[in-house]
């Protein structure tokens, strides 16, 4: 039955007009978006995950650069401590010359002091931004290497790593004084003899090699955590884009299919709007 007053093609007609056009909003959303799920109405499981891991992904990230400056300091202050060591191999090569017979002190301790004071140049520049990692008693450094989301609980994760005293190895060995021996004597820093200043040489030497060498594994733990934490971030930032990135292939095919149904749900319409004209015509 055809009515001028309820035209029911017409009703059926636009409802389906009206899916296809909020599909069609929907799909034209994603496709300039890129994003399947943008909000919390798209998917509230997803969306939740996907801030959570987009927020960690910042923070591993704010964290690697971080980690930047630190491995400058401890590289500078590995340096400096090489440095060290290979001037307190010189030291011990030069006090070692001293032992034999007939050598003038003077001139060997000339060098020593000229060493020493190197040593100390050496120490003073081993800085990288202001942070002193060679100077002062030795302590723990503790960084922040990353988050934790273990058992649903956030903390932080540290690293730690010990700074160095190359002080301590300048004042041992600017106390060496082959001029002066402490012969008899009850200082324990200054040498009694020519061996005894050798051996204090030596030690100072083993401690410059310790330092650099402590310096130099603490560098590379820094290294390998940021390398981690590189790829963990390009990971989580893949996992992020597997939940609520949309395919844009699919979304280009529905896309298309969308716009022909929308013509062909305008000309049904269209066509049920015309219906009741043609009732209308019998009359004239």
């Amino acid at each position: 039955m055809t009515s001028i007053l309820t035209n029911n093609s017409a009703m059926t007609a636009l409802q389906t007009l009206t899916m296809v056009n909020k599909n069609l909003n929907e799909t034209q959303g994603r496709v300039s978006s890129g994003l399947a799920i943008s909000s919390g109405k798209d998917n509230a499981a997803y969306f939740a995950i996907s801030e959570t891991m987009k927020g960690d992904s910042g923070m591993f990230e704010a964290i690697n650069e971080g980690l930047t400056s630190t491995k400058n300091s401890v590289a500078t202050a590995r340096l400096g401590a090489e440095t060290v060591s290979d001037l307190a191999q010189q030291f011990s090569e030069r006090v070692a010359f001293a032992q034999g017979s007939g050598v003038n002190l003077s001139d060997v301790q000339s060098e020593l002091d000229s060493i020493v004071s190197q040593i100390g140049t050496a120490i003073s520049q081993s800085t990288f931004n202001g942070d002193d990692l060679v100077s002062g008693a030795a302590a723990t450094q503790t960084i922040v290497s990353g988050v934790t989301r273990s058992g649903g609980t956030f903390a932080a994760t540290t690293i730690s790593f010990q700074s160095v005293d190359l002080g301590a190895i300048q004042t041992a060995l600017g106390n060496i004084d082959l001029e002066n021996l402490d012969t008899g004597g009850t200082d324990t820093a200054v040498p009694d003899t020519l061996a005894e200043a050798l051996t204090m040489a030596e030690t100072q030497l083993g401690n410059a090699i310790s330092a650099a060498t402590s310096l130099g594994v603490s560098e590379k733990t820094i290294e390998s955590q940021q390398e981690f934490l590189g790829s963990l971030t390009d990971t989580l930032d893949q996992g992020v884009s597997s939940m609520v990135d949309a395919e844009m292939e699919e979304e280009a095919a529905r896309l298309q299919a969308l716009q022909t149904q929308q013509q062909l749900a305008t000309q049904a319409l269209a066509m049920a709007n015309s219906s009741p004209q043609s009732v209308l015509s019998l009359f004239r």
